[in-house]
């Protein structure tokens, strides 16, 4: 009788493992090449997540790329979330979350859309998140000490908030002298007439809240989101170089439709 070899035993598959999540925000790089060829940031502040929804939308279909909506209020998680899920904003719009004080608010910011989160001071717990997450933070700073910690705790760029209160460009002019390489963004108070002075004095970008969208921070009444159109052609052509072109409300005759205004985007 004639015997065989036994035949050598057959490895276990190798488990299949899962793939890796996509990162949710976008680098630090792209971000802040976006600040450098827009140079223009929306500041939406407001109650009313009906309104901000509707402003998002006008200033995006004139020309507003990146738009930080504030959770100062309740209605800024809801207006970011809705915003973040409408298809029809132009691309390349960056949405994201200002106002941020806590890990908790980054963590609901970025799983209602925000692509980057933004700070009034330095607030560690927000940038841990934001490092932990891939999802670049813009902290407010005041002082160089402020700058400094907020650059080596992982910042992407530096507000230098509120502008306008401790002397404007020519504080951000003698704030940079000692930080020349730190990208700062300066946000408060800045009228249209104010953006030149403070790119010469080396602000990457500026910040617009309140002098922008004004009315249709509450009140998305055809007429406002119409002004808005208007002041966002201005700011972008201000921030841009570029001569201002005609607006694009993109409005509804009806206010009761707040999704409408990106309808023309």
């Amino acid at each position: 009788m004639t015997s065989t070899a036994a035949e050598p035993p057959v490895p276990p598959a190798a488990p299949t493992l899962p793939a890796a999540p996509e990162p949710l925000g976008l680098p630090a790089a792209p971000v802040l090449d976006l600040l450098h060829r827009h140079r223009l940031v929306a500041v939406l502040r407001g109650g009313n997540a009906d309104a901000l929804t509707a402003a998002t939308a006008v200033l995006a279909a004139n020309g507003v790329k990146l738009i930080e909506l504030t959770l100062s209020s309740a209605a800024g998680l809801p207006a970011l979330r809705r915003a973040a899920a409408d298809r029809t904003l132009p691309p390349g719009t960056l949405l994201g979350a200002g106002t941020v004080l806590t890990r908790d608010q980054a963590k609901a910011a970025i799983d209602a859309g925000a692509r980057y989160l933004v700070t009034p001071g330095v607030a560690e717990e927000v940038l841990g998140e934001g490092v932990d997450q891939g999802v670049p933070v813009i902290c407010g700073a005041l002082t160089p000490s402020e700058a400094m910690a907020a650059v080596q705790l992982g910042a992407t760029a530096v507000k230098l908030f509120p502008a306008y209160a401790v002397g404007g460009p020519r504080y951000l002019r003698d704030l940079r002298a000692p930080l020349p390489d730190v990208p700062f963004i300066a946000i408060g108070g800045i009228a249209l007439d104010d953006v030149p002075d403070y790119f010469a004095a080396g602000a990457v970008a500026v910040g617009v809240g309140s002098p922008l969208l004004r009315e249709a921070a509450d009140e998305p009444t055809p007429a406002a989101l119409v002004a808005l159109a208007d002041r966002a052609r201005a700011y972008v052509a201000a921030t841009s170089g570029a001569p201002a072109t005609s607006a694009t409300p993109a409005v509804s005759a009806t206010p009761a439709s707040p999704a409408s205004p990106a309808a023309g985007a």
